[in-house]
């Protein structure tokens, strides 16, 4: 039997003694062990009631249990949901409601909240920090080897929730071929080998952590130091004995603030990559003249996983996302129409890495995913004559703010619920730091309303990423002739160094 994401990533390593994760606290975790515990969560799994093709809802502590449960549903031929752990109860509502999950894996400290928002009957199961979460505490009775359920390259592996600026939250469904074709593909590019070691400070619950750092490494046999969260001291502590790292723009923004950063630092590291934000030049110009190195930045998004890369080998220039990725086209459309060289439009993008379309919403599917195989990515861009694609703009108003994306009409609608806001704009300007930094205009009926007011109303209902960092009162929102509020008006007028 063939299980097609388990057995490129996971089951090659049943006898591989070597290193595969180094915690925080000196623990290493060789590959066969890994392989091990994998199989010991499955048991857990399929005895919570887990059959093929369920989802498994997992909020929960980067942990290494939490990659190997990972690994699990993957070896029981279930799907796999990540979601962000600051995401707040009436979030979650949203997200198990619609994926109907068969069980839903939390931090402990969380599981009573959880258990309030779950369905009678649906099991919550806990990771904790030092292996004291149940489900954690239940795999160590398990047996070390698991029957692994066959499933194919169209079966589903992943569910992973994106959005666009209005409407609903949007479950992309990945497939097996969709997650092993992009892993495929950035492992040779990237030219990732067992000799590598990753230096892994992301969160794991989307794309960036999980699918491109995790599924890379494990399909090379390479090392990855695996930190619970982004800490300069650590940083710098490890970059000496590793060889790559992937990060966030903010990565690179904090590592230039510190004097440490120097040549002789990275003298070991072979490559820095980028993504999840738009890297500012002068970020890159900055880490060049600094350390030598030019990072490589890439793009992609939940429904497609990566679609283009700036070359291991070549110019990696500045403001532009490189080529598309071996077996992925990209299209600069208008109307649908690709158009010509320098000309800018809609970027849209086919291949085995784009998603199989969006969990039970089969008309929102029809309008992003065209019948001959293209995504509508929504992104505004620009294709050089040799191929080369720059990103220039997006035509919804999604703000990626440290990597995370913020949709502006969800953050929105809290603000308009607050008595005496009467409208509200919410929308990104650029921060050297995030990326990008949310920002809310708003128009009050009560003028004894303030933003200190309104801002402690709308915290404790959005997760922390999402708060605007900065409430500006207005007469008047600024419209165009349509009546159309002009988000563009906003940002230009309120960009601001921070």
């Amino acid at each position: 039997m063939t299980n097609v994401l388990y057995d490129a990533l996971i089951a090659p390593h049943a006898q591989n003694d070597a290193v595969f994760l180094s915690l925080d606290d000196g623990t290493e975790i060789s590959y066969a062990g890994f392989v091990e515990r994998v199989a010991q969560l499955a048991h857990v799994l399929v005895e919570a009631g887990v059959t093929p093709g369920d989802r498994v809802v997992v909020q929960a502590p980067k942990l290494s249990d939490t990659v190997a449960l990972y690994g699990a549903t993957l070896q029981c031929g279930a799907v796999y949901l990540p979601l962000n752990t600051a995401y707040t109860q009436s979030e979650l509502r949203y997200f198990i409601e619609d994926a109907a999950p068969a069980l839903v894996v939390c931090d402990s400290q969380t599981e009573g909240a959880l258990r309030e928002i779950c369905a009678p009957g649906l099991p919550v199961m806990t990771l904790a920090p030092g292996g004291l979460g149940s489900l954690s505490a239940q795999a160590n009775e398990k047996l070390t080897t698991f029957e692994t359920v066959a499933r194919g390259a169209d079966d589903l592996a992943g569910l992973l929730y994106t959005s666009g600026t209005t409407g609903r939250s949007k479950g992309a469904m990945m497939s097996h071929k969709n997650l092993l074709s992009n892993a495929q593909s950035l492992t040779a590019l990237w030219q990732i080998t067992r000799d590598d070691r990753l230096i892994h400070a992301l969160p794991i619950f989307h794309t960036h952590g999980l699918f491109v750092a995790l599924n890379t490494v494990l399909l090379a046999g390479a090392q990855v130091r695996f930190m619970a969260s982004f800490d300069v001291d650590e940083l710098v502590a490890e970059i000496p004995s590793s060889t790559l790292m992937m990060g966030v723009p903010t990565f690179y923004t904090r590592l230039l603030a510190d004097p440490r950063l120097t040549s002789g630092l990275v003298k070991n590291m072979r490559l820095f990559v980028s993504g999840s934000a738009p890297l500012l030049a002068e970020t890159h110009t900055a880490f060049e003249a600094r350390t030598g190195h030019r990072i490589l930045e890439r793009y992609g998004m939940t429904e497609t996983n990566m679609i283009t890369s700036n070359p291991f080998d070549g110019a990696r220039l500045a403001g532009t996302v490189g080529y598309a990725l071996p077996g992925v086209e990209v299209e600069i459309t208008i109307n649908g129409t690709p158009v010509g060289p320098g000309e800018i439009g809609m970027i849209e993008v086919r291949g085995d890495n784009v998603f199989q379309g969006y969990w039970n919403m089969p008309e929102k599917t029809a309008e992003e995913l065209r019948d001959n195989g293209f995504f509508i990515t929504g992104d505004l861009g620009v294709k050089a004559d040799d191929g080369r694609i720059s990103i220039v703009g997006r035509e919804k108003d999604l703000i990626i703010s440290g990597g995370y994306n913020i949709y502006p009409k969800e953050i929105e609608d809290v603000i308009n619920d607050v008595d005496g806001v009467l409208e509200s704009a919410v929308f990104g300007v650029p921060h050297v730091d995030f990326g990008e930094s949310v920002l809310a205009a708003v128009v009050l009926e009560d003028t004894a309303l303030t933003p200190d007011l309104i801002a402690d109303i709308v915290a404790p209902q959005l997760a922390r990423f999402k708060h605007p960092r900065r409430y500006i009162v207005m007469e008047a929102l600024p419209r165009n002739t349509m009546g159309k509020v002009q988000k563009n008006v906003l940002r230009t007028k309120y960009e601001y160094p921070e």
